[in-house]
Order: C-alpha cells, then structure tokens, then sequence
C-alpha cells in the first residue's frame, strides 16, 4: 500500500491508496461499500437518487470513460494549464484521485449490481482538473477560478477533497467563495487526514459557511490517521476501508476524508433533489440535525454534530432555519479583512488650531492613594515653600512676643 500526499504550495490531498486492478470480481467491490446501509444511502434511494443534481469535483480530473462513470460526467475545464480543455484527464502525482472522488459522488455502476455506486447515482457531474504536483499556476488562484468556474456552469454542490494546510487562505477565496453561496452553491470539504500530516482541519475547511466533513471506521468511531479534527467539522463519515474507480478502469481500495467528503456531497445531492426549494443554508441544516449521535457531546471537534444519515436528512421533518453562508462569510471577511482595507491616517505636522488640548506628561508615577495624600510633586512644589514661610512666621511671632513683654517690663519700672 504506498501513500498519496501531492503538495502544491499549501495545497494537498492524501488518502492511502491501493490498487485492486481490474480483476476483481465487480459485485465483490459493491459488497465492499458498506456504508450504502449503515448510513442510509440506499434507503433514501426510495426517495430520490439525486436527478437533477450537479456536483462539481474540484480535484485531479474525473476519467469519465471509467464503466462506473460512464454518462456521469456532464461537462468540465481545466483550470492547471496542464489538464484536457474538458477536465477528464486525470493529472498531477496524484492523478488517481479524482476519478476515486467523483464514483464515490455519483458513480453509476454496472449491469445494476456490479461496481462503485455513488451516494448520488442519478447527479450530474462536472470535473475541474486542478495540478497537485502539475501546472505553471499556483494552486491558489486554481482554486478561486475552479470555484467560480463551477458555480457559472450549474454546480449545486461543490465537492472539495483537499486542504491547503493551514488555517488562513487567500483573499481571492473570499470573493470565490462568496461567489458560490451567494448563489445557492452548497461548498463539502474535507477535515484533512492527521496521518498524512495535517493535524487539524486547514482552509477550505475553515472557511464560513462551508459544509466540513471529517471521518470515522466501520465502527462509526472517529478514525486517527484518516480524519483531522476542528471545531469547524459539521458531520462524519466513513473514511476508512473505502473504494472507488480508477482512472482508466479497475478499483483502488482507499483511506482518507477524500473519500468521506463526497459520499456526504453525494447526500447533499439526494437533499437537494428531494427539497428543490430548500436554500443552501436549510439543506446543510438538514444535513447537521439529522445526523445520528455518536455517543458524545455534540457540536464535537472531532464528529461535527454525528454520523450523516441519508434517509433521515432526505426524509425527516425538520424545520427551517435562517441561516445563511454567505452572511456568514461576509460577517468574517468585515471583521478579519478590515485591517486590510482600513487605510492608515495621513500623519499631519502639527496639530490643527480647533485640536483639543493634551493633558501634559506625568512627571511622576501616579499616586497609588488617590487625592488621600499629597504627591510628591506637590510636597515639592508647594510644601516646602509653605513649611519655610511657616516656620519664617513663626520666628516673627516669637519675636513680636518678646517685644511685647519687654516694653510692658520697662513701664512697670
């Protein structure tokens, strides 16, 4: 089993990955999908399976003639320079992994029980092909222009199985970003995998608004190596003893929140077709309250709110709730932008004549009594002064006494 992990700058992806060839009997790799029933993908199936649904894969290229994707992929771009003008040729050092990414999406299978089903069998997909190791341009403005380039060519859900690494992103993932959600775009990230060295979740993980997916085992307990944690995790699911499509044909076996985040995207789809109505914000919502406990206190840095439950968050009753991604990015960018965009004060050279006046320098330090007992610059400025005058007073009193007493004595005589 060798180890994915493609940096380009801050941006990567990682997932353990091996591959199961193309002998492997097909229905074998279905009954590897355990999480169809465990998390109520195919009982909400009887629902709907996402017709209707665009699902963009923001990744390495989805190999649309892979049998399991074959009438999935609806339109693409290349946005590394390196990639087809239709975004299906897989590129970069970790060229496998989008094809994986988009049949755990929206995977259609074959002969009707053989091969990767996605989450959404019945979405549409579009593949951006972005350069992890490959490319003349930086992984950043990749990212910003891949992100609009999907919301502009009908993308409803964005899936992002990737990390930059780092808390902080760029400004030009704002105005992205907030492309996106204003219009309607729900944004599926993922944690980020601590095995392949990223401890807690990274941008786009961290960004407002976005729907953050970290991973746990068959078991449904949160997986070490194959999930990160962050406060900003909304749900969990399986990222351990994965599989998915390989470019080109066969099936690799994979471990990692790559491969978590588009099984929830896929839900996401399944949501999206049953409430056409719902905004962004109310279908992540049904995605959050649906979600089955996971044994903890939730909101949890390492489950979000729980397992994802597809049935439930296609089916259930739940209300609705104002909550709105894009206001939620824009109160962040006001906040943590403003000193970017707060120009600085024009020094002047001198106070203008209408300036109030400034209290002058303490001398001294302050008086730690308050006005109970004189500061020293008062003992000095005014006490002594007053003491040598006082005492000068009394010399003249004594005197004058004297004086007096004297005169009386010579009348006497």
């Amino acid at each position: 089993m060798r180890r994915l992990v493609a940096t380009v700058a801050a941006l990567a992806i990682a997932a353990s990955v091996a591959f199961v060839g193309g002998g492997a009997s097909a229905d074998s790799i279905r009954d590897r999908e355990y999480w169809l029933t465990q998390y109520g993908i195919s009982a909400a199936w009887n629902t709907t399976k996402g017709a209707g649904v665009t699902i963009a894969i923001i990744d390495t290229g989805v190999d649309g003639s892979h049998i399991d994707l074959k009438g999935a992929v609806k339109g693409g771009t290349d946005v590394s320079g390196v990639g087809a003008a239709n975004g299906q040729k897989p590129i970069g050092t970790s060229s496998e992994h989008g094809t994986m990414v988009g049949s755990l999406a929206a995977g259609r299978g074959h002969d009707g029980t053989d091969g990767v089903i996605g989450s959404a069998p019945a979405a549409n997909l579009l593949s951006i092909s972005i350069g992890f190791g490959a490319g003349t341009r930086s992984s950043d403005d990749q990212i910003a222009e891949a992100v609009r380039w999907a919301v502009d060519h009908g993308a409803d859900v964005i899936n992002m199985s990737l990390t930059r690494n780092s808390l902080e992103w760029p400004q030009s993932w704002d105005d992205a970003f907030l492309y996106a959600f204003e219009h309607d775009v729900v944004v599926v990230a993922a944690a980020g995998n601590r095995g392949s060295g990223t401890t807690e979740v990274g941008a786009p993980a961290t960004i407002p608004g976005v729907l953050v997916v970290g991973g746990v085992d068959r078991n449904g307990k949160a997986s070490f190596d194959a999930s990160s944690q962050g406060i900003t995790i909304a749900v969990s699911a399986p990222s351990e003893d994965l599989i998915g499509a390989a470019p080109g044909g066969g099936y690799y076996a994979w471990a990692g929140t790559s491969g978590a985040t588009p099984i929830v995207a896929g839900i996401v789809a399944l949501v999206r077709a049953a409430h056409p109505g719902l905004d962004a914000g109310n279908v992540i919502n049904r995605i959050t309250a649906t979600a089955k406990s996971p044994g903890v206190k939730v909101p949890s840095p390492i489950y979000g709110y729980g397992l994802v439950d597809a049935e439930a968050a296609v089916n259930a009753k739940v209300p609705k709730v104002t909550t709105d991604p894009a206001a939620e990015l824009k109160e962040w960018i006001r906040i943590h932008r403003r000193a970017d965009s707060t120009p600085s004060p024009t020094p002047i050279a001198s106070p203008p004549a209408t300036s109030a006046p400034t209290p002058a320098p303490h001398a001294g330090p302050a008086n730690p009594l308050g006005t109970l007992l004189p500061t020293v610059a008062l003992l000095r400025d005014v006490g002594v002064p007053l003491l040598v005058f006082a005492v000068f007073l009394a010399l003249l009193a004594a005197w004058t006494v004297s004086l007096v007493r004297r005169v009386r004595r010579s009348r006497r005589t």
